[in-house]
Formats: C-alpha cells, sequence, structure tokens
C-alpha cells in the first residue's frame, strides 16, 4: 500500500478545523502527498470514515487514498495533551503510524 492522496473532511465552523487542516498541510508537505479538503461531505463519510455509536458519521476526519483506490481514516480524533488543548504533534504521529501498517 502506498499513500497517494490525503482527503480531509472537515466543517469551517468546528473548533478542530483549524488544528486539522494545520496537521493536513504539514503531513502534506512532510510526506509528499497529494491533499483534498472536503466540505461537510458526510456522504463520503458514511462510506469510508469512522462512525460513532449511533452509526453517524462525524467531523473532521483525515483520510488517506492508496495506490490502489482504497481510502482508509488515519486520524478522526485529535489527542489532546495535559492542559486539554489540541496535541497536533501526537495526532500527526498517530497518522504517521496508520500510514505505515
Amino acid at each position: 500500500m502506498t499513500a497517494k492522496k490525503l482527503i480531509l473532511v472537515t466543517s469551517e465552523s468546528h473548533p478542530l478545523h483549524k488544528v486539522f487542516m494545520e496537521t493536513l498541510d504539514e503531513l502534506s508537505k512532510e510526506l509528499n502527498l497529494e491533499k483534498e479538503v472536503k466540505t461537510e461531505d458526510y456522504a463520503f463519510l458514511a462510506d469510508y470514515g469512522e462512525k460513532d455509536e449511533f452509526d453517524m458519521p462525524f467531523l473532521p476526519q483525515l483520510l488517506v487514498q492508496t495506490d490502489d483506490g482504497k481510502i482508509i481514516p488515519i486520524l478522526t480524533k485529535m489527542p489532546f495533551d495535559a492542559s486539554l488543548k489540541p496535541d497536533k504533534k501526537a495526532g500527526k504521529e498517530e497518522a504517521i503510524k496508520k500510514l505505515k501498517t
């Protein structure tokens, strides 16, 4: 499996939108991957993303499209640090770890 493109499904009004956008930009540059942003595309997430306990897709989610066409979620819940702020570094590490498996 080789990553081809990063896909972020988000909403500009979501409190974690900015952190997920920064993570997308940094991963795209570091891994030399194409990126795509979809706004509130719940149908896409219903097919490819993670869902909550009520089987509903949620925002934001970062996914990867592989060279064989598969779409896999790699970061769906941003980790938080000890002061309960989004931990972008831990989020990037989680995404990279999932890309390598």
